[in-house]
């Protein structure tokens, strides 16, 4: 018997701050552990609701292995002290993993399956390095031309899009020094508060003068990326990482980063049973397949779709949460799709806020959700681009 699709609904989002990977404080930080404190802090936006209820947590990671491997979804729901009903499943879809987590939790309620679901995602690229520890192709990927894309790294993807779509290097200086500009401006004012759950952090050091190990807390709150000392001579002067007469470089790239998000989804019925309060609906979900030489164009494929699947247009959006893997793919979708530049990344993104992978989806759903609330606007995009070839959406109402 088929059921009637209602709506979910998301009762809590929260992040943590983004740390720079390798030296930044979450460089020892396991990264189920910072999924363990946001679902924490998510049940902690709900107090009325019963964690009983709960029937399923989606998380999302790109490197599911090492410290954040053997499941990470269901030990941290384990460590957070949720009861043993509630389940978890660790979801990869490169760095759209965790808006497929989203995605995917809000199919469950609205399809009838489940009343109140934790969807997120975490990634450590500083415990867990970018490919994996041990990347191991396909030897057919390289069999065919079509496929050996899949193999490429992602700077090379973007230097072939910088050079299809004609994006100069001067255009991707430009945009990567407005995203720290705006990223700082958003901290100054307050803007992240909201969304951000503090984390407190533990350092270990040796003690020379106890000869003993010593141990330091202190809480962070706020995103590492963003630099007051940015400047587009500065971006200038950097050489490209990617190819020798490139355009493409660490200044105008994503950074590597540490982080995780959570949301939980609920059902009207829960809504009204446990007397929560809506953020927003989830409205639209989108993922198509692109070549993946050139996987940064994901998003103008899927965006199309994502508004077609929720009825509405471009123009409809408020609020828009590109990902910025790289600003030449970043510039290529705006141009290709129409979107206006005022609305898009309002508050930075990923190349002066950070890119924690599999987090990322989850996290800037939670920008989206606080967002739309803060400046009382209607709806809300989250997108970005896949590696292998792909891109995703999806659209969110405030009510």
């Amino acid at each position: 018997m088929s059921k009637q699709v209602q709506d979910a609904y998301i009762v809590a989002a929260t992040r943590t701050p983004i740390g720079k990977s390798g030296r930044g404080f979450f460089r020892s930080t396991r990264s189920d552990d910072l999924l363990v404190a946001v679902i924490q802090s998510a049940l902690g936006q709900v107090p009325t609701l019963d964690p009983a209820a709960i029937e399923d947590a989606v998380i999302g990671c790109s490197f599911p292995e090492a410290e954040q491997g053997m499941n990470m979804a269901r030990i941290a729901v384990a460590l957070a002290g949720l009861p043993n009903s509630v389940g978890g499943i660790t979801v990869n879809r490169f760095c759209a993993s965790g808006l497929s987590a989203v995605q995917m939790a809000a199919d469950r309620i609205r399809v009838g399956e489940a009343d109140v679901m934790i969807a997120g995602g975490a990634e450590s690229m500083s415990l867990v390095p970018m490919g994996g520890n041990k990347p191991a192709f396909n030897p057919r990927v390289f069999e065919r031309d079509e496929n050996i894309g899949i193999a490429y790294g992602m700077g090379l993807t973007a230097e072939k899009v910088a050079a299809q779509w004609k994006v100069s290097r001067e255009a991707q200086d430009a945009f990567a020094l407005a995203s720290h500009q705006k990223a700082l401006k958003a901290q100054q004012d307050g803007e992240f508060a909201d969304e951000i759950t503090p984390i407190e952090v533990v350092e270990r050091f040796p003690d020379l003068a106890a000869g003993a190990p010593a141990t330091r807390t202190r809480t962070v709150s706020l995103d590492e990326g963003p630099r007051p000392d940015t400047s587009i001579e500065g971006l200038a002067k950097l050489k490209p990482v990617f190819a020798a007469k490139g355009s493409v470089t660490a200044g105008n790239s994503s950074q590597t980063s540490d982080g995780a998000g959570a949301l939980i989804l609920a059902s009207e019925a829960a809504v009204k049973r446990f007397d929560l309060k809506p953020l927003a609906r989830f409205v639209s979900f989108a993922s198509r397949g692109v070549p993946p030489e050139i996987m940064g164009i994901g998003p103008i494929e899927a965006i199309p779709a994502a508004l077609r699947y929720a009825g509405l247009n471009i123009a409809d959006m408020d609020w828009i949460e590109l990902n910025e893997a790289f600003a030449a793919q970043a510039l290529a979708v705006i141009d290709s799709v129409g979107l206006d530049r005022a609305k898009v990344n309002p508050m930075g993104g990923a190349i002066a806020l950070g890119h924690p992978l599999g987090a990322t989806g989850a996290i800037r759903s939670a920008t989206v959700v606080h967002a739309l609330r803060r400046h009382n606007l209607k709806y809300g995009m989250v997108t970005m681009c896949v590696g292998t070839g792909q891109g995703a959406a999806g659209i969110f109402e405030r009510v």
